[in-house]
Order: C-alpha cells, then structure tokens, then sequence
C-alpha cells in the first residue's frame, strides 16, 4: 500500500511538472508577441499602409487639395513618354551615384586603413571623420554653401590668394554644381563606411599578416591577398546601404542649389518633391516614388546576385 501511494504521489508529481512545462511555452509565446506587438503595430502603421496607399494614389490624378480621378497607368505613361524633364532628372542621379559611392567607398578604405597603422591619436581622428555624419544635413550644406560662395567663400579666397587664379562659380554652373555637390556628400558621408571598414580592419587576426610576412610578402601584396579578401563583407554592406542612400538623395539639391541651374542637379526624390509639394501633383509624385523604389530593389538585387563571386565569408 505504502508503496502504491509512493508511485501514485510522483505520477501525480510528474503530471503536475509535465503542465507546467506545457504551459511555460505558450506564456513565452504570448510574451514574445507582446513585446514584438508594438514595433509590428508601427511598421504596419506607418510602412506596409502608406507603402500600399501610395500605390493606389500613383494609379489616380489626385490633386493635394481637391477631388481625385482615376488614371489607372497613365501617371507612368506620361513620365516615359510625355516628361523629358524626367528623363533628364533620371540622368543626374545616376550621375551622382556613380560619382559618389566609389568615391565614398574609396576615401573610407584608405582612411580606415591609414588608421589601422600605427598612428598617434586615431582615436581622435575616427571622431573628427565621423562628426560630419552626425551633424544635421542641412547645417552641412548651408556650410558647403557658404564655401562655395564665389569671391567671399573659402575656396576662391584659397585660389586666389594662395594660387593666384579666379575660381568659377560652383553653384552656378551646369558643369561644375553636380561635382560640387558630389564632394559635399562624400565629406559629409564617409565616415561611417569608414567606422564599418574598421571595424572589419580590426577583426582581421594578426597571423595572417605575420605568416605572409614570413613568405616574403610585401605590405602591398598583403594588402591584395589578405586584407581585402576578408574585408569584402565589411565591403559589400558599405556598398548595398551607401547605394540605397545614393539615389535617396534629397537634402544636398535642396539646400545647395534648389535642383538648379536649370534641372542640372535635381535627382528623382526632388523631382518627387517638387511635383507632390508644389504642383500638388500627388498622384504624379506617388509613381515617381515607385520607380524609385523599383530602381532601387534592382540595384539591391544585383549586388546580392553579384556578391556570390567577389565576397569571401570566414
């Protein structure tokens, strides 16, 4: 008997343990979708929704103050078609991205590596490269504005009295306002990718530049067959996020030359701007956007397809 009342006490025991630990997971759930509720509740609120709305308002004519019509595709005829302004539009930001995320991606590899050597006070110039990066956009332009400022600016003060020759007039031409605002961007920019390649600099184990050293390897060559291969991660996501920010470029047309002279340095985002803000063109400006997008995705997706064959993991 006593027995029986033993094996009866640890089944029951063991039932008890055995619910408790049934029920364990399913609080945890429901703890976990608590804590994950609020940031899914904004994303939805404020991404998947406006994502959505902005598609349906591309497929109508809707004035910012009015009633609205229905287009279906017209709004993406008419920018293939009908606006060469668009086209032309479509060129600059090309033309900046490929003028600065090589620069940026270059500028930032060789200040992170100057940094990895042995240098007095790289802590203090990691902090004064990356200041520009955390200063507000539009603080750095009406700076860059103010140097650009032709006769009373900083830079032809420097080329006429240091150099002895007339500075043009930067913003102010169609030439000269794209390369201008190019080298703004990548002074403001670089050092962040240049905080991610060291990063990725310092996560390099020292023996692989002690064995190639042994081998008679020069610092350039360890540099080709060491460094870079490993740091093709670090470079590849410097790339894929300076892209994406590339053709988002707003403030620096903005605030430097109002997209001028002329349409010479508006990019698709003002472009954007412009029609749903000025022209209250909304349903116009919402097809703009998503050909951005679609650029975008496109150029995010090749990166992905491409880095299979230069990106090297462990």
């Amino acid at each position: 008997m006593r027995r029986a009342a033993q094996s009866e006490a640890v089944a029951t025991r063991g039932a008890a343990s055995w619910r408790i630990r049934r029920r364990r997971p399913r609080s945890d759930t429901v703890a976990a979708y608590g804590f994950l509720a609020p940031n899914g509740i904004g994303f939805l609120v404020f991404t998947l929704i406006p994502i959505g709305a902005s598609f349906v308002i591309s497929l109508y004519h809707w004035p910012l103050v009015g009633e609205a019509s229905f287009a279906g595709t017209q709004n993406y005829r008419a920018l293939a078609t009908s606006d060469p302004v668009f086209w032309q539009v479509l060129r600059n930001t090309f033309s900046y991205v490929f003028g600065y995320v090589p620069l940026n991606i270059l500028l930032s590899l060789g200040i992170a590596v100057w940094l990895s050597s042995k240098i007095r006070g790289k802590n203090l110039f990691r902090v004064i490269f990356f200041l520009p990066v955390v200063t507000p956009m539009v603080a750095n332009a009406m700076i860059w504005t103010l140097l650009y400022m032709p006769q009373s600016g900083v830079i032809d003060w420097f080329l006429v009295n240091v150099l002895h020759i007339s500075g043009p007039n930067w913003l102010g031409s169609q030439t000269l306002a794209m390369p201008a605002m190019i080298v703004m961007s990548v002074w403001q920019g670089f050092g962040y990718n240049m905080l991610i390649l060291s990063a990725g600099l310092q996560s390099i184990p020292v023996e692989l530049y002690d064995a190639a050293a042994i081998d008679g390897a020069s610092s350039w060559r360890r540099f080709l067959n060491v460094t870079l291969p490993l740091l093709t991660p670090f470079l590849f996501f410097a790339f894929v996020m300076t892209l994406i920010t590339s053709f988002q470029v707003f403030t620096q047309p903005y605030v430097l030359t109002g997209g001028g002279p002329g349409v010479s340095t508006t990019t698709l985002v003002l472009y954007l701007y412009n029609n749903g803000f000025q022209f209250f063109k909304m349903g116009y400006a919402s097809a703009l956007a998503w050909i951005l997008f679609v650029i975008i995705m496109t150029a995010t997706a090749i990166q992905f397809v491409a880095q299979k064959r230069w990106v090297h993991y462990g």
